[in-house]
């Protein structure tokens, strides 16, 4: 009964929710998202500096994040980079004295706080020649007055920021009687005319004063309530908000959010926690710097770049397909179309085959094709480069990472299906198996689960194991089929680095910041030389002749050597990486370090994954193994030590993970180790008949479109070039993350389909006309190069 239940609730779950009715969803939903963020920040006040300056929340202990923006966490050599030649000014009581003290720590991290009470304290980078004062004036009156008023008067003297506030020193010398309040009122006004003025050339900032613990006052401090504190906050909020002022003069209103959850922990009930006043300094960095620096991970007070040229020839190139669709619709050309075909597996080689009944013409199939990447390309603008959507900072507990573990493995468990074969490896477990590791890596990056050292460690085994399924897929093809066309290399090619060449342009970075399509691309180019080069050995060739396994053998010794010469040999691996045209395709902010940093941390996953290949096709003619529905595949006594050995191997790793110091000591073992917990992982999965025997159907949907998923999750589900994480639907992070997920894998498949289109018509099988494309391609790709050779996308500091 159970069992007939479970079928039935599959059935109907799959009859009324398709992948199309899927898709018109995330269209619908995209499109109301983006009409009402556009108008909350027409209407509702979307300026991400109010945002920063105004309200926020704690992720962990002292983790500040800012409403709808992401605040970067300043460096000394950023600070002094930006305030470089200019003067800071801080003016008022203890409170900002402190503020001041935390402020100066993020330029130089040894200051200590030894200045004299109740006086001025100057601070100057000498390096930098920055300019940081802290100027005792504890009430806001005529003498506070005086001084900015002398600032104003005196352009030589002018500080390019004034970050000032007070009122507890009027309540406490006038025990908080209401004509103390009236006249802090009055004097705020008459102050707020010089600050208006100050504002014009520079950044002035009034900050509220924060809650006190009310227990924990001295005696002297009794009369400071929580009540006093609140009125003088709205005394100052309006006087320095009267219309006609046009609100140059900002109010930090933040750290008064952040003092109210840390209050408890002061000393003194008056002065706040260390962590909290740091929160306060890192705001006032936030506002002033980001502006000019504009740090990737810093979306607060950053208005979005315009875009470059060739963005917006990107732009008129979609705009034109578009316009050539609808006319080539509106005269009866795309009546008929071909049906979709599913994504295709470049790893494994299979490629579906276009249905050869009605077809559009290539012309209309391409524009249709081009027309919906633009509509993707511009949604994906939206995300990530205009200042349409909202984004926040990653924070990682354990619960982050493991909860929505368990939720998608209970998933793939409830959605099981019986496999068409029982092979080892056979194409529903890879792409299951690409499906699984590819869910696990998309909750590791929106997590931030990178922090926490065993969890990275076992996922850099996963991306091994892709680069494993690279060499294992390739080889197998290879070996079986023996196609070393030009058509198949440039397919295989062509689906794997449409997208991101899209992206390098629409999104403005560069070919190696989206570091995993190079890496498959290379191993690809690097496995069909191999295999292609004289002489070719096939398994039609080897069976004649036992010699010519010591061919193959032969080849993969020497893709080995190949390997370490150039791990050994940094220098030479960079002088080659270097050279122009190559160096625009792995540099990354003028550098290739981190080229070489991903290619050395697995250089031989893939190795290891051809020499797999090699042993399992042999055994497979040889029929060592026992590959029958149901049946183990060795000895019941060999199969028993296998596994045993397997989930040993997996044990013991994962113990050695946990007890990892650093990453840097353990990625120097990773690229030795992890083949072994890959190979524990494929006999724990395929020895038993049963486990062969059936697959995950939802872990396999996901490894059809893994690529793609991997692609789009930098700008359509993460935020910021991956450091930060979309916000669509703000307040609620719960249904934020169902949203943005839903929408993205939508998005992802309908990628998949749209490259399986254009690889059709834009690749053909034709060889003649294939190079002619393929010349045309080169010459336009160098002048392309040529002309941006100056100019290296910004990743920001």
């Amino acid at each position: 009964m159970a069992v007939l239940a479970y079928s039935l609730g599959k059935r109907d779950i799959n009859q009324y929710f398709s992948i199309k009715n899927a898709k018109l969803l995330s269209l619908v939903a995209v499109v109301l998202l983006l009409v009402l963020h556009t108008a909350s920040r027409c209407y509702g006040g979307g300026d991400s500096c109010d945002w920063l300056l105004s309200s926020g929340r704690f992720l962990g202990e002292n983790a500040w994040q800012p409403y709808g923006c992401m605040m970067h966490k300043y460096r000394s050599t950023e600070a002094t980079t930006c305030l470089s030649e200019k003067r800071v000014a801080f003016v008022g009581d203890s409170r900002i004295r402190q503020l001041f003290y935390s402020f100066i720590k993020i330029i130089d991290p040894e200051q200590r706080e030894d200045g004299i009470k109740h006086e001025n304290i100057p601070f100057e980078d000498q390096t930098s020649l920055v300019n940081v004062d802290f100027l005792w004036y504890p009430e806001a009156n005529n003498s506070m007055k005086e001084r900015l008023t002398a600032w104003t008067e005196d352009p030589s003297t002018r500080p390019d920021v004034v970050v000032i506030g007070a009122a507890t020193w009027s309540i406490k010398l006038h025990h908080g009687s209401s004509e103390t309040l009236q006249q802090y009122r009055v004097n705020l006004t008459s102050i707020s005319s010089p600050l208006e003025t100050l504002a014009l050339d520079g950044d002035v900032y009034w900050v509220l004063q924060d809650p006190v613990k009310e227990q924990a006052l001295s005696d002297s401090r009794r009369m400071i309530t929580n009540q006093q504190i609140d009125q003088y906050n709205e005394a100052a909020a309006g006087a320095l908000n009267s219309s006609g002022r046009n609100g140059r003069v900002k109010l930090l209103a933040a750290s008064r959010q952040a003092a109210a959850l840390t209050i408890a922990q002061s000393a003194d009930g008056l002065h706040l926690p260390e962590a909290t006043r740091n929160v306060g300094a890192m705001v006032l960095m936030n506002a002033v710097c980001n502006k000019f620096l504009r740090p990737i991970d810093g979306s607060c007070c950053q208005p979005a770049a315009a875009p470059n040229l060739l963005q917006k020839l990107c732009a008129g190139m979609f705009l034109a397909s578009g316009l050539a669709f609808l006319a080539l619709h509106a005269l009866g050309y795309s009546r008929h179309h071909k049906a979709r075909l599913g994504p295709a597996d470049v790893e494994s080689g299979e490629e579906k085959k276009p249905d050869l009944g009605l077809a559009a013409s290539g012309t209309t199939l391409a524009l249709r094709a081009v027309c919906k990447m633009g509509v993707i390309m511009a949604y994906f603008y939206a995300c990530d480069r205009a200042d349409v959507f909202m984004k926040e900072q990653k924070f990682y507990t354990h619960s982050t990472f493991f909860i929505p573990l368990v939720y998608i493995f209970v998933l793939g468990v409830f959605y099981n299906e019986n496999s068409k074969e029982t092979k080892l490896l056979n194409r529903e477990q890879t792409d299951e198996w690409k499906g699984w590791m590819q869910l696990v890596i998309l909750i590791y990056h929106i997590s931030g689960a990178s922090a926490f050292i065993p969890v990275y460690m076992h996922v850099r085994v996963l991306v091994a194991a892709y680069l494993f399924q690279t060499g294992y897929g390739h080889f197998s093809f290879f070996w079986l089929k023996g196609d070393f066309g030009l058509y198949r290399l440039c397919q295989v090619l062509f689906r794997l680095n449409f997208l991101v060449l899209v992206l390098c342009v629409v999104m403005d970075r560069s070919y190696q910041f989206y570091y995993f399509v190079p890496l498959v691309s290379f191993w690809f180019v690097i496995i069909y030389s191999t295999l292609a080069v004289w002489p070719q050995i096939l398994q039609k060739k080897a069976n004649g002749s036992g010699m010519w396994y010591l061919g193959v053998l032969l080849k993969l010794l020497g893709l080995l050597l190949f390997i370490c010469f150039f791990a050994y040999s940094q220098g030479f691996f960079e002088s080659v990486f270097c050279v122009w045209p190559v160096s625009r395709l792995f540099e990354l902010n003028g550098s290739v370090h981190e080229w070489w940093f991903r290619w050395k941390l697995d250089r031989f996953a893939v190795i290891h994954g051809m020499l797999f290949a090699f042993v399992y096709l042999v055994l497979q003619k040889c029929q060592v193994l026992s590959e029958g529905r149901g049946d183990a595949l060795f000895s019941p006594r060999l199969s028993n030590l296998l596994l045993l050995l397997s989930v040993g191997a997996f044990i013991i790793y994962s113990v050695w993970a946990s007890s990892c110091k650093n990453k840097t000591e353990c990625n120097e073992l990773h690229p030795y180790i992890s083949v072994v917990q890959i190979l524990a992982f494929i006999l724990i999965r395929n020895i038993p008949g049963y486990a062969r025997s059936i697959y995950s159907s939802f872990f396999a949907w996901f490894g059809k479109i893994s690529l793609e998923l991997f692609i789009c999750q930098y700008h359509i589900w993460l935020a910021a070039d991956t450091k930060g994480i979309l916000v669509l639907l703000p307040g609620s992070p719960s249904f934020n993350i169902i949203i943005s997920t839903f929408i993205f894998v939508c998005v992802a498949h309908e990628i998949s389909l749209i490259t399986n289109d254009l690889a059709q018509v834009v690749i053909p099988k034709d060889g003649a006309s294939l190079l002619r494309r393929l010349g045309a391609l080169g010459l336009g790709g160098l002048a392309l190069l040529w002309a941006t050779r100056g100019r290296l996308p910004s990743l920001g500091p």
